[in-house]
């Protein structure tokens, strides 16, 4: 089994808490992104799990084996670094082979060339093998990589945000491959990225980190569709959530009211009674309201028009300005114009002001 296990795991550096007591499980099996911005503690996660880095209180276990004190060479890991770490004077084979090269007992030659033949079959790199670093593109490189580490068969994969150096494009198509490599050897994958759109699309889960602390681990739909608080809801997804400051009136059929908007909230279950609450809302839940009484005012500051859709910036009568997602076959607006908002109430997050914990 290959299951990682963190228990009350903490690293410091003097007076900088870089982890923060982390309980984390990952399933055998399972591919799991830590995500969030620089130094928010994925990388050190990682890095501790390697055993790049020792922890300063806490245990680290991989199935029933605790490692926590092991070095990096007897915890049965491979990692593929940022920049991949290709030798530039062997060919892609001999890349490959190192680690099986390196191991002892060496196994024979004929036995290493069916596993490198086999590893780059799986990656489709298999015409590349004679060939140099050089001689190769950013994806194949990455590729390579990840072949020098499956080549040794290991417990879990360690990614230290591998597709970073890729332009846009060949990023999309090398998350399609990483999905469809993990399908196909079912290991365990521990995925390091800042990057919010990788984690969703690649992950069975995904942790959240901020400030040296896990905030929340779930699966992707989980995370987008219910935030456990402000940071979680505006760091997941391509455009920042919309916020508006607020109290909370009524008890069967509650209203938000924040300075002279009102917005209907319906019924809700609320873990505990806040009347100052935070309300969040992403733009695909900010549409146009035909009816002017039931809608909030604004004007329409920019737009932005991105193939598929438009993305539109509005100010709202309080000065606050909220982000909208549409379809611009459906909707057509100028700068300038004014048009009645509505919040579409089943994809409304409240949170409490202080805490920023959701409340719903």
């Amino acid at each position: 089994m290959a299951t990682v296990t963190f228990r009350n795991v903490s690293k410091r550096y003097g007076a900088i808490t870089a982890l923060d007591s982390l309980d984390l499980e990952i399933g055998d099996g399972e591919f799991v992104s830590l995500l969030g911005p620089s130094g928010s503690g994925k990388s050190t996660t990682l890095n501790l799990l390697a055993g790049l880095i020792s922890a300063d209180s806490g245990t680290i276990h991989i199935g029933e084996r605790e490692i926590t004190h092991l070095p990096p060479e007897q915890r049965d890991l491979a990692m593929v670094f940022q920049n991949y770490a290709l030798y530039p004077h062997m060919t892609v084979a001999e890349n490959i082979a190192f680690p099986l090269e390196a191991r002892k007992p060496r196994p024979g030659k004929d036995a290493i060339a069916r596993n490198v033949s086999l590893v780059a079959e799986t990656l489709g790199i298999g015409n590349l093998l004679a060939r140099y670093p050089k001689e190769i593109s950013g994806g194949q490189q990455q590729r390579v990589a990840l072949g020098r580490a499956m080549v040794r068969d290991p417990r879990v994969f360690l990614l230290d945000e591998p597709l970073s150096n890729l332009d846009a494009r060949l990023r999309v198509r090398m998350r399609r491959d990483l999905k469809e490599l993990h399908r196909q050897i079912g290991s365990t994958i521990v995925y390091v990225t800042h990057d919010q759109s990788e984690a969703m699309t690649l992950s069975d889960r995904v942790a959240v980190f901020a400030h040296g602390q896990l905030q929340q681990v779930a699966p992707p739909r989980e995370i987008y569709e219910n935030p456990v608080n402000t940071f979680v809801a505006n760091f997941v997804g391509d455009r920042e959530t919309n916020f508006l400051d607020g109290i909370l009136e009524g008890e069967k059929d509650m209203l938000f009211r924040s300075g002279s908007a009102v917005i209907k909230l319906g019924t809700q279950r609320l873990k505990n009674a806040s009347q100052k609450v935070t309300l969040g809302v992403r733009p695909e839940a900010v549409t146009i309201s035909r009816n002017a009484d039931d809608g909030m005012c604004a004007e329409v500051i920019m737009t932005e028009l991105a193939g598929a859709e438009l993305f539109v910036y509005l100010r709202l009568i309080s000065g606050q300005e909220i982000g909208m997602r549409c379809d611009p076959r459906e909707v057509s607006l100028v700068t300038g114009e004014t048009v009645s908002i509505r919040f579409d109430p089943h994809q409304i997050h409240l949170f409490d002001q202080e805490s920023g914990q959701n409340i719903a």
